[in-house]
């Protein structure tokens, strides 16, 4: 059965229902997929160069190369002579692209071309090939100044490709912006139709000119379906960031091909170059098919990710190596079991961290790591005069900075585990040099940071014993809003319009705010008035709105909108200050003003001035960068008996213009 564009459509919509049914259906069994390894194992890896090509195949797989540009320009595989789509140019199939700018111009997109071919190994074991350029004065403005050498792996039984690079800038060169970093593959449009980035959220995909003929949204990304080749698929919305995913969670994601039945699957089995820590999130696959490793980039957070090289900083950085994995089954088996398998070969891939293979110099073995152990446990007196476990902690190295500096930091390896339930942790296979030890804890404001640098050698082996995290407090608490935990998921998220939703998200909970249009929700339930929360009334999972957006007046005009939060104290303590504790888990464009008892008072008791520019309230992303702030209440800003604070999020150009809170909690003056 095809799957193609110009199809008649009772094949399409067999073929679309057969899908949907092995991806809702858990009755189906899947059966595991045999390894090619030891079929193949007698097959060793031949290589071939010409002027313009250069093929590896180990006999499962077979890559061609663009020469000397290194781009990847056909994977050959079972009965598919190509998985990439070959109606593209052969540069627009797998290659790698920077995104960058010098210092206040527009970014220029860079598919970054080598200029020289080099053999590195060459073995019936093992081929792995460079593709390489050196930046000069004289290249064409639109290079990207970086000394890049792009490297390719094929291993003997290997049904796939290795690949990495090594990105380099040398003291002295010009000051510029790199935003993003990143390799693409795209795969042929009419065989791969299902994507599938976790166990819940994987669907029949539009096609690409789905896109070309529907309506554009309020931006470009958005568009809603309104002739798609699919009928069924008429009034979704789609856009790429719906699929968006957190880096702790990025392993695996690819697309599936039902006729031939095979899968096509992106690995990254370490996040350690990867940038901002283990809750950024990025893309993942999207409608094309295409299929991306994002190493870097500002999406979620802005141009608060250091992402400037400035006074001729030299910079070097290993991207990878990931690991694109192919995979089939018989006609007559579950397409599902594709990718169950890939998720059993991404499982093999992070076991085999860091890999012992690669030649580059600039890729270090795990016996020239170190590996770091400890406690991590929270001490707050007023929850419990005891220690606590720091249960399910994040703790990891990064480059040495302030308290959470680690969430913006893009330039060097960054190394996270979870610790258990005891606040024990362990992380692995640390490349040497010169961290600061981070964390935070699920349920406990702020950031934590070890005061001293840790120092990672070759073979290091560091125990750091029991760490304590003392998290912002100054009193006990009177009333709080929400979970500190750097997301606003357990606030109120609405039901999306109806005329504009992803349908892969309508009975997914735990996915709602992925849907389109959700801060339009808010002028839907609040047309005229602000929203109100009273304490010990209101329930914050129904009442408190997912994000504190603008009031829609006019087609393209918004009002600035203030919350209230309505609390009762049975007496005002005249000594000492109350502590109001603000943790936003995303801001876009705006200043929080914070009043208490007036709200027309001129100068607010505190102000965030401007800040954020994450955008997640438009991307679908629950939270973006964390901000925290702790403002000290003078009190003789309470009142006895009834207080209002009022929040006001005062900048109104723009839809998006917004925060999302994390968490809200007044505290009481300490006592002497």
């Amino acid at each position: 059965m095809h799957l193609l564009a110009g199809s008649n459509w009772p094949a399409i919509g067999l073929c679309f229902f057969f899908f949907f049914l092995i991806a809702s259906s858990a009755k189906i069994p899947t059966s595991k997929i045999p390894s090619t390894t030891k079929k193949s194992s007698a097959l060793g890896v031949q290589l071939q160069v010409t002027d313009k090509q250069v093929v590896i195949d180990n006999g499962i797989v077979q890559v061609n190369f663009s020469s000397p540009g290194g781009d990847v320009i056909g994977i050959k595989y079972k009965e598919m002579d190509n998985v990439l789509e070959t109606k593209n140019y052969e540069n627009n199939r797998g290659y790698w692209d920077v995104v960058w700018s010098r210092p206040r111009d527009s970014n220029i997109f860079d598919k970054v071309q080598a200029t020289k071919f080099s053999i590195i190994v060459q073995n019936e074991d093992q081929v792995e090939i460079s593709f390489s350029k050196i930046w000069s004065p004289s290249m064409d403005k639109t290079t990207v100044p970086l000394k890049v050498d792009k490297r390719y792996i094929v291993r003997r039984g290997s049904s796939g490709l290795y690949l990495y690079a090594v990105m380099e800038r040398l003291k002295g060169w010009p000051d510029v912006d790199m935003d993003q970093i990143r390799v693409v593959f795209k795969l042929q449009s009419e065989k791969f139709h299902y994507m599938a980035i976790s166990d819940d959220r994987q669907r029949v995909m539009p096609m690409p000119q789905d896109r070309t003929t529907g309506q554009p949204l309020a931006y470009p990304e958005a568009v809603l379906l309104t002739n798609p080749v699919n009928p069924q698929q008429k009034g979704e919305v789609d856009d790429k960031y719906q699929y968006s995913c957190e880096n702790k969670d990025n392993k695996v994601h690819g697309w599936i091909s039902n006729d031939p039945p095979v899968g096509f699957w992106m690995i990254t089995p370490s996040n350690e170059f990867r940038d901002a820590g283990p809750v950024k999130q990025d893309l993942t696959s999207h409608v094309g098919p295409i299929v991306l490793n994002m190493f870097g980039s500002v999406h979620y957070a802005g141009k608060d990710l250091n992402t400037e090289y400035r006074n001729g900083e030299p910079w070097k950085k290993v991207f990878g190596p990931v690991y694109v994995y192919l995979n089939s089954i018989p006609p007559s088996e579950n397409p599902k079991a594709l990718w169950e398998d890939a998720k059993r070969q991404m499982s093999t891939e992070v076991k085999s961290w860091p890999y012992n293979f690669p030649r580059s110099e600039d890729f270090p073995s795990s016996d020239q790591r170190g590996n770091v152990v400890g406690q991590l446990v929270v001490r707050d007196p007023y929850i419990n005069e005891k220690l606590i476990d720091a249960s399910l902690a994040y703790v990891g190295l990064a480059a040495p900075g302030a308290v959470g500096s680690w969430q913006t930091e893009v330039k060097g390896y960054q190394f996270w585990t979870q610790a258990d339930k005891k606040g024990s942790f362990s992380i692995k296979n640390i490349r040497a040099g010169k961290y600061s030890l981070y964390a935070f804890v699920p349920g406990f404001l702020g950031d934590y940071k070890y005061n001293v640098d840790v120092i990672i050698q070759p073979g290091s082996e560091i125990k750091l014993g029991v760490l304590t995290y003392d998290p912002p407090r100054n009193g006990t608490t009177l009333w709080e809003i929400g979970i500190p935990d750097r997301t606003a998921s357990e606030f109120y998220v609405p039901d999306a319009n109806p005329t504009l939703v992803n349908k892969l998200y309508i009975d997914s909970p735990a996915n709602k705010f992925r849907q389109y249009g959700l801060w339009e929700r808010y002028t839907d339930l609040y047309p005229k008035n602000d929203l109100i929360y009273t304490v010990g009334v209101s329930n914050y999972a129904k009442d408190w709105f997912f994000a504190h957006v603008n009031r829609k007046v006019g087609n393209t005009a918004y009002k600035a909108t203030t919350w209230q939060i309505i609390f009762e104290l049975k007496s005002v303590m005249q000594s000492g200050s109350y502590t109001l504790q603000i943790a936003l888990a995303s801001a876009t464009n705006s200043e929080l003003q914070v009043r208490f008892n007036n709200a027309n008072v001129k100068r607010p008791l505190f102000t965030t001035r401007l800040i954020g520019k994450d955008n997640a309230i438009a991307r679908y992303g629950i939270h973006g960068l964390y901000w925290f702030y702790s403002i000290q209440v003078p009190a003789s800003q309470l009142l006895q008996g009834k207080n209002t604070i009022y929040l006001t999020q005062t900048r109104n150009g723009s839809p998006f213009s917004g925060i999302m809170y994390d968490y809200i909690r007044l505290e009481a003056p300490t006592k002497a």
